[in-house]
């Protein structure tokens, strides 16, 4: 089997196939019509890097030392093998297409090339102009905006990064077909990460009278003031610098609230629409058959839950992502001759099918990507990494999940109907996604959003279950990458069952004794 290794930038599950009945994702949906789609999936750490070198390597972000931007795994961690790396070094041809691996110093200015890669990295040209002034404002004039539709004829290029990687994807799947060449391919797209820039017909989708604000878009009075992100990105942006938000908590006017979540939206279908050109590529070399899909992103975005606008948190809305696959025969036939498996949908036109909103409701993390399509190419799956690891090349710390790929849904759900205290009982089988956020101190500064690693005093740690979200924000030493599990700055508990949308945090009001237990053992095994 190939691979088409598909991620996207800053995209929560706000698709149709996740049970999303505004946004029009219709090929996206097609895909998981066709796939495994797991509900609870999570990353490790919600901000670009460190996530997309966790999934990459298979390791925790507190094993690849990466919470910033700043540092090369390879050398300031370990020289952990990668997950392209690992298909390359067995036969594949892998190649890189957009934003796979963040750009910069974490992957050695060179996307990891040759480590990763059989060839150099494609990076659209277009990219370059993705923060510039190509925003025309109210006023006529250019701005570098955060919503942002733009005439492409009009722009710099005459096109846009993600249209780009979408065309240089196709032109490799053509050569892949004619040397007759098993391949890993890895797709990233740059949407919906900010600025929200997209073809400005995608608006069309969305009349601003059927965008409604987000179902809780206060700041919840339990919510500690470590755990906040101030959205400082956000706040570079001309149009919202021109809103005189103040800092930290906002908030900001409702009716650009609307607009936000609007263009987000929009840009979500503008993606939808790349994805299945890509994947109607795909059918045109006659591939589909013999080809592994993978779709996920590196992370959510808040659209104003708990007041709060970007990633950088450890709510569902930041650390949930899709995550779907596709395995010819075996989460769908084979396409008899000359059947398409892929044809392109067209937002403006299609007509949605109602796709089940998930078909795997077992919480799953990003790190487990390395293992399970290891397993799903037929390749030996390297070992679950000792303790510690740094100085072992070729190991994860995410188990395979293909054995869920045909799991119950009722196997499942776990009792969430608690009359008592909140000291559950212990479970050592009870799934767990484990996320992680740091900051620079107990209350929002202007770097708690993207602290550098000698700034960085505090962590979030997160458990996320079927039943609940449990946090601790404990003290940490950046000079030797420690935690002080004993000097605890604030808790959160949520019990989603009863509070889906975590806005009311119970830590203080509740015994959760067995929680803390667990939360140590994950922690030190």
């Amino acid at each position: 089997m190939n691979v088409l290794f598909i991620v996207a930038d800053d995209l929560r599950p706000a698709l149709g196939c996740y049970g999303d009945s505004l946004v029009k994702s219709p090929n996206i949906d097609q895909l998981a019509s066709r796939s495994v789609v797991f509900q609870n999936a999570y990353a490790q750490q919600a901000v670009c890097a460190p996530s997309r070198v966790s999934f990459l390597t298979g390791r925790r972000p507190d094993t690849t030392r990466l919470y910033d931007f700043h540092s090369y795994w390879r050398v300031h961690a370990g020289n952990y093998s990668t997950l392209p790396q690992y298909f390359k070094e067995n036969g594949y041809t892998t190649m890189s297409v957009g934003k796979v691996f963040h750009p910069g110093i974490s992957s050695n200015h060179s996307d990891d090339y040759p480590y990763s890669w059989s060839m150099p990295p494609f990076h659209p040209s277009a990219e370059k102009y993705e923060n510039s002034k190509t925003c025309k404002g109210k006023d006529g004039e250019l701005h570098a905006n955060l919503v942002c539709p733009v005439d492409v004829a009009e722009v710099p290029l005459g096109t846009l990064p993600d249209i780009q990687s979408t065309e240089e994807a196709r032109r490799l799947l053509n050569i892949m077909k004619t040397k007759n060449r098993k391949f890993f391919l890895a797709v990233g797209y740059h949407k919906p990460h900010i600025p929200l820039r997209y073809p400005k017909e995608f608006l069309k989708l969305y009349p601003l009278e059927n965008i409604t604000l987000a179902p809780d878009p206060r700041v919840p009075e339990e919510l500690p003031a470590v755990a906040y992100n101030p959205w400082t990105d956000i706040r570079q942006r001309e149009d919202v610098q021109a809103l005189n938000v103040s800092f930290p908590y906002g908030p900001i006017p409702e009716d650009f609230q609307l607009q936000i979540r609007q263009s987000y939206f929009a840009a979500v279908s503008y993606l939808d629409t790349q994805v299945g050109l890509l994947l109607n590529a795909l059918d045109d070399v006659g591939l589909s058959n013999n080809t592994i899909v993978m779709f996920t992103a590196d992370h959510g975005w808040s659209l104003g839950e708990h007041g709060e606008w970007a990633k950088y948190s450890n709510f569902d809305v930041a650390t949930r992502v899709p995550l779907m696959f596709y395995v010819p025969g075996k989460t769908s036939s084979f396409a008899r001759p000359g059947e398409r498996v892929f044809p392109y949908l067209d937002p403006f036109t299609h007509v949605s099918d109602s796709v089940a909103a998930g078909k795997a409701k077992k919480m799953v993390e990003l790190v487990s990507l390395f293992s399970t399509l290891a397993e799903l190419a037929g390749l030996w799956v390297p070992p679950v990494c000792p303790e510690p690891s740094f100085h072992v090349a070729l190991c994860t710390q995410g188990p395979s999940i293909v054995q869920h790929f045909n799991s119950n849904e009722e196997e499942d759900d776990y009792d969430t109907d608690y009359d008592h205290d909140y000291d559950i009982e212990e479970d050592h089988e009870e799934p767990i996604a484990f996320s992680q956020y740091p900051r620079p101190a107990d209350t929002p500064q202007w770097d708690s959003d993207k602290p550098k690693l000698k700034d960085i005093k505090i962590m979030g740690y997160s458990m996320r279950t079927v039943d609940y979200r449990y946090t601790v924000w404990v003290g940490f030493n950046p000079s030797n990458f420690s935690a002080n599990l004993q000097d605890v700055h604030a808790g959160e508990l949520y019990m989603v069952g009863s509070d889906p949308n975590e806005d009311h945090n119970i830590y203080n009001s509740s015994l959760h004794g067995n929680l803390v237990k667990k939360f140590l053992r994950f922690l030190r095994r």
